[in-house]
Order: structure tokens, then C-alpha cells, then sequence
């Protein structure tokens, strides 16, 4: 069962996307709020939003969230990843894909639409020279795929038992090996490379 929150500005907007909820006995809606504040309070597995991206704060990174917008661009789309959302999908989406990425959420998948993320991985820059190589570390691999589901470098301490030092560490010799400029672009050039799995 998926604990879901409902979050959006718009009553009407709510009141869609509780009749979604309600079609999906796996779903059990556990608040419909206007916005995130005191969301964390209510436990939820994930949060199916319709909000403008500046009311997505970091404080509700941990929050699985599914943000619905009718901005979607690769730029936007990238800021809304670094604010902790797992997925971005434009508003006119079918009730099935919501659907299906509410449940990639909860299982701690990300979800972009499919012109965003070729955008994304089209803008990444070759990460070595043919012929050369610079793995990745067990422990660096770690760290990268915990940046591609937007966790913080506090969470990943937390879930590796490291200090957030020790993160940054990490964090700065998988930048420098993928020649990223970025943890964004860190986690794109991992994708291209099938170090990553979305």
C-alpha cells in the first residue's frame, strides 16, 4: 500500500487527482493540502504535486516526490531534480503514466520525460578521451547512484555510516573521474555510461 499525499494550490487540481488516487487500490491517500508544508508530518510514501518549483524546498528532499507542471523543460527539469524531486512530468500526461511514475517514486526510481532526459544527456560532455579509462570506485559508485535519486550528501552519510566530509570527498574524485562540472552532470554522464540505472 503507497501512502499517498496530494498537493496543489488548486482545489479542482486536488480533487482530480484524488478521484486518480481513488481508482488505485494500492494507493491510500493520507492528505490533500494546498501546499507541502507539514507534509512529512502525515508519513507519506510520496507526494503527487501540481506546484510551482519555488515551493519545492530542500527540507522535503527525503519526500518522494511526483511534480506535475506545465513548465517541463531540461533546465527546469534539472533544477527540480536538484531540489529532491524524483520525477517531472508535464501536466497533460494520461492517468496511467502518473501512475506508473508515482510507483517508480515509491520504489525509489526517478522519472523524466523522455525529451528532458535526452536533452540532459545530449548537453553532457565526453567524460574521458577514447581509449581512456577512470573507474569508479565500489564506494564512489555508491555515492553516484545516491546523487541520481537526489539524495543529500547528509543522507548519504547517513545510509553509508560516513561522514558528510568524507561524502564530499567522494563526491569531488567522481567529478574530477567523469571530467562534471556538476552533481547533475556527474549523475548524466553516469547514465550515458550505464553506471547509473534509471
Amino acid at each position: 500500500m503507497i501512502r499517498l499525499l496530494i498537493a496543489s494550490p488548486s482545489a479542482v487540481v486536488r480533487a482530480g487527482l484524488e478521484a486518480l488516487a481513488a481508482s488505485n487500490p494500492g494507493w491510500q491517500v493520507v492528505g490533500s493540502l494546498p501546499d507541502l508544508s507539514g507534509a512529512e508530518a502525515l508519513q507519506p510514501d510520496v507526494a503527487l504535486a501540481a506546484l510551482p518549483l519555488e515551493e519545492i524546498h530542500l527540507s522535503t528532499s527525503s519526500l518522494p516526490l511526483v511534480l506535475l507542471t506545465s513548465e517541463a523543460q531540461p533546465a527546469w527539469s534539472l533544477e527540480a531534480l536538484q531540489r529532491g524531486v524524483r520525477a517531472v512530468l508535464p501536466r497533460n500526461v494520461s492517468e496511467a503514466q502518473i501512475a506508473a511514475a508515482v510507483e517508480a517514486a515509491a520504489a525509489g526510481f526517478s522519472v523524466l520525460d523522455p525529451r528532458d532526459l535526452d536533452a540532459l544527456m545530449s548537453s553532457a560532455a565526453p567524460a574521458v578521451e577514447p581509449g581512456e579509462t577512470s573507474p569508479l570506485t565500489e564506494r564512489e559508485l555508491e555515492v553516484l547512484r545516491m546523487l541520481a535519486e537526489g539524495a543529500a550528501n547528509k543522507i548519504i552519510a547517513w545510509k553509508l555510516g560516513i561522514s558528510e566530509h568524507t561524502v564530499k570527498f567522494h563526491v569531488a574524485s567522481i567529478l574530477s573521474k567523469l571530467g562534471a562540472s556538476s552533481r547533475t552532470e556527474a549523475v548524466t554522464v553516469g547514465i550515458r555510461r550505464g553506471l547509473v540505472m534509471l
